[in-house]
């Protein structure tokens, strides 16, 4: 039926396109297992919430479970932001070497971090970890950081190891590459891929209205990051042309 249709190419997994990262803010086995049931194939990265991994009572389960489903997780770039203030960022990494994460996410959304100290982060980090770096600020009141800042940073970046950087949004959708309203700031996206490749960089994409925007512009293999855990199976059908916001795009 897909080839009657004529729906996009996918890539399999494991992906370096078409990135699906999802944000786990507190979910149970029993929840994990249903997501998995309806839409494991397309979940490619797991991100426990900023700081959920130390409140949370399931974490040795949680991890088990996910792992069990070859689903890769990653902490929240909040923990690494408040281990770097507080002067414990080596027992943050032992930790996860000690839970058996490949992933690191490293950002500054919140702090201030000099940017020089951010890149020997990455470059260190790269050595032990895949690295996702964040760029952009977490400050919803609409504070601008100029295009060729996020560009500048990106670039620096991804040469220091990161293996994508995320274009910060939030999980609300409401900072960063989105306007407080949520709207994309579209002039933004267009100068930052004027100079970074789209498939190096992760958007945050929590809404549907943000999803729809970036397969429109970027087609079905747009990699998007913090995706409820109920919108992924619903962000796949966006990317397959399967719903009518998208309609027989990428189609074949």
């Amino acid at each position: 039926m897909r080839d009657l249709l004529n729906l996009p190419e996918r890539s399999g997994k494991p992906r370096d396109r078409g990135v699906t990262h999802v944000i786990d803010r507190g979910l149970s086995i029993a929840e994990i297992d249903g997501m998995v049931e309806v839409a494991g194939e397309f979940v490619d990265i797991v991100k426990l919430g900023w700081g959920t991994a130390l409140a949370t009572r399931n974490l040795e389960r949680k991890l088990e479970c996910y792992r069990s489903y070859e689903i890769p997780v990653v902490l929240g770039g909040t923990l690494t932001e408040l281990a770097i203030s507080r002067g414990r960022l080596d027992e943050l990494t032992a930790w996860a070497h000690e839970l058996g994460l490949s992933y690191f996410e490293i950002s500054d959304g919140t702090i201030a971090l000099e940017h020089q100290r951010k890149l020997e982060l990455i470059e260190r980090m790269a050595q032990e970890f895949t690295v996702l770096s964040e760029v952009g600020s977490k400050d919803d009141t609409g504070a601008i950081t100029p295009p060729y800042v996020w560009v500048e940073q990106m670039r620096a970046e991804l040469a220091a190891g990161a293996w994508k950087v995320i274009a910060e949004g939030r999980e609300a959708g409401t900072a960063g590459i989105f306007r407080p309203s949520g709207e994309v700031r579209e002039g933004l996206i267009g100068e930052i891929v004027h100079e970074i490749p789209p498939d190096r960089i992760l958007f945050d994409a929590p809404r549907k209205d943000q999803q729809v925007w970036f397969v429109r512009r970027f087609g079905p293999e747009v990699n998007l990051s913090n995706i409820p855990v109920g919108e992924v199976l619903a962000l796949e059908t966006l990317r397959l042309g399967l719903r009518s916001d998208t309609l027989g795009i990428g189609g074949r």
